[in-house]
């Protein structure tokens, strides 16, 4: 009778100790889908690193380059870099990100005096106009209005007008108008991002207020 006893405690132990490996794998499964979901449910790493990049690479070249507006330039671009880290955070993106280098400008050489005068007047060429209108205050458009409530800074690229955008590809075009200003751009996404819309800085200036790098009040349509 107390051989019974003890076989069957062990095969007890045994059973308990089964279900109890089960249990913690269980567990442990279950705490590594949440985490997973967790981090596969923020935004996209590489369009927010990019947009991290490409603001800190900004604000070096400021640094490197300063002139009268480079304070302000640095205080408005630090401002979006803080809130770029607040969503890698939510997002649970790890690499480190680094500004690139800005170039090293080479000093202007002093004109020789051997240069030729032109024999011809230089002619003049008109850009091509950038598709900038004054939109009627409190309707910016016909397009589909999409994020909504979004704020639109600089990417820091240069070029002609473009856009940025981790919400739509690459080719689409949308128009951002500045309801504080009632001007708009219309402009094609040429690179990615972090955000709805970023304005390179030709397209920004295009829409900015004076002094100000940051469009608070902001309509961004999608019209192809």
């Amino acid at each position: 009778m107390k051989r019974r006893t003890s076989s069957w405690s062990r095969t007890s132990g045994r059973t308990r100790k089964v279900l109890i490996g089960i249990t913690a794998a269980a567990l442990a499964g279950g705490a590594f889908a949440i985490s997973t979901g967790v981090s596969s449910a923020g935004e996209n790493c590489n369009g927010l690193d990019t947009a991290l990049q490409n603001n800190l690479s900004f604000i070096a070249d400021q640094k490197a380059n300063p002139d009268a507006l480079s304070d302000a330039r640095i205080a408005n671009r630090q401002a979006v870099v803080d809130l770029i880290n607040q969503r890698r955070v939510v997002a649970g993106c790890t690499d480190d990100v680094q500004a690139v280098a800005p170039p090293v400008k080479a000093p202007t050489a002093a004109p020789t005096k051997t240069t030729k005068a032109p024999t011809k007047a230089p002619t003049k060429t008109t850009p091509a106009p950038t598709k900038t209108t004054e939109a009627p205050a409190g309707n910016a458009g016909t397009g589909d209005v999409v994020c909504k409530g979004s704020t639109v800074t600089l990417s820091g690229e240069a070029g002609a007008p473009a856009a940025s955008s981790g919400t739509f590809p690459i080719g689409t075009t949308l128009r951002v108008t500045n309801l504080d200003n009632n001007k708009s751009i219309t402009v094609k996404v040429a690179t990615p991002s972090g955000s709805c819309v970023l304005l390179n800085d030709a397209a920004f200036e295009q829409v900015r207020e004076s002094g100000k790098f940051l469009i608070r009040r902001a309509v961004i349509e999608r019209i192809g």
